[in-house]
């Protein structure tokens, strides 16, 4: 039977036809449903609050709860409301849901800490907020009556105790909404009328994903080689870890080592800390982002959070990222990317090779500082807290809980990174406690909270893979890589849980203990390879900072800011080599390494145009530096005989890199102390079959050993004598050890060891003079 029906005087419609208006009908019914379920509904994000009072806006979990939120830090003291205008669409009687938590729930602590109001047209609802919930959830906060369409909503802290808000929701539907933790889903962007196609910004060379110093560094280098740079930032301020929120002190000798320009443009933006932590205005915050702004080359976007990547044949076509204030979505396309997050983020998203340490990982640090009036200041008693005394934590002297206040050493550094800062927090609540409340109450009266970092500094998780996987061998045996470009001058300084204090808390350790391998050349600088700072598998990322391809031990050396800077300025310099021949980062290394090195040597204010440009040397650039920093010796070159500097002796167990007394041979020298029972062996290849002076460098001081063990081993003998250190070397620097006849095409050795010696050896160089054996003088080829 065939059915048919006029609509609006149109021709008579089949019955498939007939069918085809129905669902068209239907969906156009489920459109004015949805909408007016919309219309009933409100949804308030927190950090879109016009005015965040005390509250402070935390963007760090975002990946692992789905949303940037207010966090009420405060030290104690209820900090100021945060308040804004909410336009409702009808009056009438409304169900509120608060999505927040109970952040000590998860370790059943007793009472709730971070509790705080929703107050509407002043007055406050009855529920009392942050006080349920192990998890992210939607606290129901009962019904309140809206008489006026334009009403104003307050967040009103409690305790000070870091309460925290992500979003608001009024609604005339008694059911939460739903409780996931995606970045910003569908049926938010449909309550705050987010349109779906995110904003495009294109025509990037280089997006660099992250704000620290190593995307600075990239930002700033690649900017200047005359390519169009976007940098993305999820807080609202420059620096990482050396920024005032985080106030770790920039660490890592810089200008120095085989390309002593790169550096230059770390030197520019740097913090001139005095200590960590030190009061925020040491770390210089302006001044980062105002370098930055002086570059016409780069878009700066702080306030952005990277969240998503696009890919296509192992390549990256665009980051995805919100505006973590409007929560609007962005689309960023470029031809380059750098993963600067630290944790490897882009590189993950876009499955890029990596790696984490399955265990032994070094945690994250939560410093804090602390004062003393002369009035006394209470301060709450923290039940939540963890239960310490006294002696369950290292008195924090100088008024400061320093770098080794870390927790989460095996924990999951990505998806429960809040669970480690939140557990930080406890800690240094709790020993506080123990000073004002407990055993420390009396000595303690006008002590009171400056300042704790609820930005957390973390130091390792995951690290991108590379053509080459640095190694901690690598570094102290110092292999040579055609590449190596980034002086690490850091020690090999590997965090772990200090045994004293890990006993009563075994599961999560808060107080770490630092175990250092000296071997590192401190003056110098090892120089990492340019093959570490590009991904093996996705064909146009790079990446600088903790996150690129080295392994656990090798991090160690790596992770200080400013030699993570110089990583981005590296990669900076071969976005422009990859931009002007049209070629990827590998081919870098393979194809353009020679005009790399050209690049690597020009000064850090040097500008371009564009890629094809004419460099511009301003008259401002610093001037070049030496190599070695500020350590300045004598070219071992220069000097006569047959000369070997400690950087090309073989060194057992812990040898130190110092150049702090002047007069010493290359770049520093380097010290050993008598319990480590260390040697150091200088191989001397014999050119010529002849009497030779055996020499050995150092310097005298009151802590060098009174009797250093020396040997001299050639062919199938030994000679060995001991030496005074504490005494001057009789001759320009140089303690004569004795004269030898020696063979040509023969390599001799001579060794010093710290085992006996009665205090510190220095070792620094190692001459053969000839000796004309039938005159006092000394005869030089």
């Amino acid at each position: 039977m065939s059915v048919s029906c006029h609509y609006f005087d149109q021709p008579i419609y089949t019955e498939k036809k007939m069918l085809k208006y129905l669902i068209a009908i239907q969906f156009v019914i489920q459109i004015v449903f949805v909408q007016a379920s919309l219309a009933q509904q409100v949804l308030v994000e927190a950090e879109s609050f016009a005015e965040h009072g005390g509250w402070k806006l935390d963007t760090q979990f975002i990946d692992s709860m789905g949303s940037p939120y207010l966090l009420a830090h405060g030290l104690g003291r209820p900090v100021d409301d945060a308040s804004t205008k909410v336009t409702f669409p009808e009056t009438g009687e409304y169900r509120v849901f608060v999505r927040t938590k109970d952040w000590v729930a998860r370790w059943e602590a007793s009472d709730a800490p971070g509790k705080f109001q929703i107050v509407i047209n002043d007055k406050p609802l009855n529920e009392i907020f942050g006080t349920q919930g192990r998890q992210w959830h939607w606290h129901d906060g009962g019904s309140v009556q809206i008489d006026a369409l334009e009403s104003e909503v307050t967040i009103r802290d409690l305790t000070g105790f870091d309460g925290r808000c992500d979003a608001i929701l009024f609604t005339k539907d008694d059911n939460p909404p739903p409780n996931t933790s995606d970045i910003l889903p569908q049926w938010r962007r449909d309550l705050l009328n987010i349109d779906n196609e995110p904003i495009r910004h294109e025509g990037y060379d280089l997006v660099v994903v992250g704000g620290g110093y190593a995307g600075m560094g990239a930002a700033i280098s690649a900017a200047r080689m005359g390519c169009r740079v976007a940098l993305i930032q999820n807080r609202p301020v420059l620096g990482g870890n050396g920024s005032s929120e985080v106030r770790v002190w920039a660490k890592g000798h810089i200008r120095r080592g085989k390309f002593p320009r790169i550096g230059e443009i770390i030197e520019e933006f740097c913090d001139r800390a005095t200590k960590s932590p030190a009061p925020y205005e040491e770390f210089e915050d302006a001044k980062k982002e105002r370098v930055v702004r002086a570059e016409s080359n780069i878009d700066l976007f702080l306030n952005h959070h990277a969240f998503k990547v696009e890919t296509k044949d192992n390549r990256i076509t665009s980051v995805g990222a919100f505006d973590t204030k409007t929560s609007q979505h962005k689309k960023f396309l470029g031809q380059f990317f750098v993963d600067c997050t630290g944790h490897g983020t882009v590189g993950y998203l876009a499955k890029a090779d990596w790696e984490m340490t399955p265990e032994g990982r070094m945690g994250m640090s939560n410093m804090w500082t602390w004062d003393e009036s002369e009035t006394a200041k209470s301060f709450p008693e923290t039940p939540w807290a963890l239960d310490l005394k006294m002696e369950d934590f290292p008195y924090p002297r100088n008024h400061h809980g320093e770098w080794f206040w870390e927790s989460g050493f095996d924990k999951d550094a990505i998806n429960d990174a809040e669970g480690i800062r939140d557990w930080n927090l406890r800690a240094v609540y709790g020993a506080f406690n123990a000073m004002k409340n407990r055993g420390g109450a009396e000595e303690h009266k006008g002590a009171f909270l400056t300042w704790v970092a609820y930005v957390g500094g973390p130091r390792e998780s995951r690290r991108l893979m590379g053509d080459i996987i640095l190694t901690g061998d690598d570094v102290v045996e110092k292999r040579d890589f055609v590449d190596g470009c980034v002086p690490s001058t850091w020690s090999v300084d590997l965090h772990y849980p200090k045994q004293q204090y890990a006993d009563k808390f075994p599961d999560n350790p808060f107080i770490s203990i630092a175990e250092h391998d000296k071997r590192v050349d401190r003056a110098y600088g090892y120089p990492v390879p340019y093959r570490c700072f590009y991904s093996r598998n996705i064909s146009n990322l790079f990446m600088a900072g903790r996150n690129i391809s080295i392994t656990h031990k090798a991090l160690g050396t790596t992770r200080v800011m400013k030699t993570c800077g110089m990583m981005g300025e590296v990669v900076g310099k071969a976005t422009s080599v990859c931009v002007r021949h049209d070629c990827l980062p590998r081919d870098v290394y393979q194809s353009h390494w020679s005009e790399m090195e050209q690049l690597l040597r020009l000064p850090g204010k040097t500008y371009r145009e564009s890629v094809d440009a004419e460099f511009v040397h301003p008259g401002d650039a610093l001037p070049m530096a030496d190599g070695s920093g500020q350590a300045k010796g004598t070219n071992p070159d220069s000097l006569d005989g047959i000369v070997v500097d400690d950087r090309d002796a073989i060194k057992s167990k812990v040898w130190r890199s110092e150049f702090a007394l002047p007069g010493f041979i290359g770049t520093g020298y380097v010290v050993a102390r008598d319990r480590d029972a260390s040697t150091i062996r200088f191989p001397v290849k014999i050119p010529s079959s002849d009497h030779y002076e055996v020499r050995i460098a150092y310097q005298a001081h009151l802590n060098r050993g009174s009797k250093v063990p020396v040997k001299v081993e050639y062919g199938e003998k030994t000679s060995s004598s001991l030496v005074n250190m504490k005494k001057p070397p009789q001759d320009d620097g140089f303690h004569s050890i004795g004269t030898f006849a020696f063979t040509k095409g023969e390599t001799i050795f001579v060794q010093l060891s710290s085992e006996g010696a009665g205090g510190n050896v220095q070792a620094d160089a190692v001459q053969l003079l000839p000796v004309d054996t039938n005159a006092t003088r000394k005869v030089f080829d």
